[in-house]
């Protein structure tokens, strides 16, 4: 499992150009499943990511955690994490899970958020997607575990 989070001030994401997920201080979270990847995979970053000091004290310093600030996560599948571009000119996604695989742990990686008290808004998995967000700082880490 692969995720891309930003701190963000605003994040939305549209699908048909209607809003299907929207949040305002928080993380967007871009979630890259892959093949064999567990739910224990799931469940440890959801709690690494909820105790990431990443956001401001008074002082400007990364010192409060989404958990501290009372933030939001908007949770958006993103297979591409899993693309491969080493070799010609066409990414390969042989390292992504089939949605067959994906989406229970997809579900499963969300209901853990919700199990950590943060509010959370998704986008549409499998779909076409927009996304508009004001990064905060910016601020963006990878993760993988």
């Amino acid at each position: 499992m692969k995720v891309v989070i930003q701190r963000v001030k605003k994040a939305k994401v549209l699908v048909n150009k209607e809003v299907v997920g929207e949040i305002d201080k928080g993380i967007l979270i871009l979630l890259g499943i892959a093949k064999g990847d567990t739910r224990e995979q799931a469940e440890w970053l959801v709690k690494k990511i909820c105790s990431l000091r990443i956001f401001p004290d008074e002082v400007g310093k990364f010192n409060l955690s989404l958990k501290d600030i009372g933030g939001k996560a908007l949770i958006v599948s993103q297979f591409t994490l899993y693309g491969d571009c080493r070799k010609g000119r066409r990414p390969s996604f042989d390292k992504a899970a089939s949605p067959k695989e994906a989406i229970p742990l997809y579900e499963t990686f969300i209901e853990f958020f919700k199990k950590e008290g943060i509010p959370v808004a998704t986008g549409k998995f499998g779909a076409l997607m927009e996304i508009h967000l004001i990064n905060d700082g910016p601020v963006t880490f990878v993760i993988e575990r």
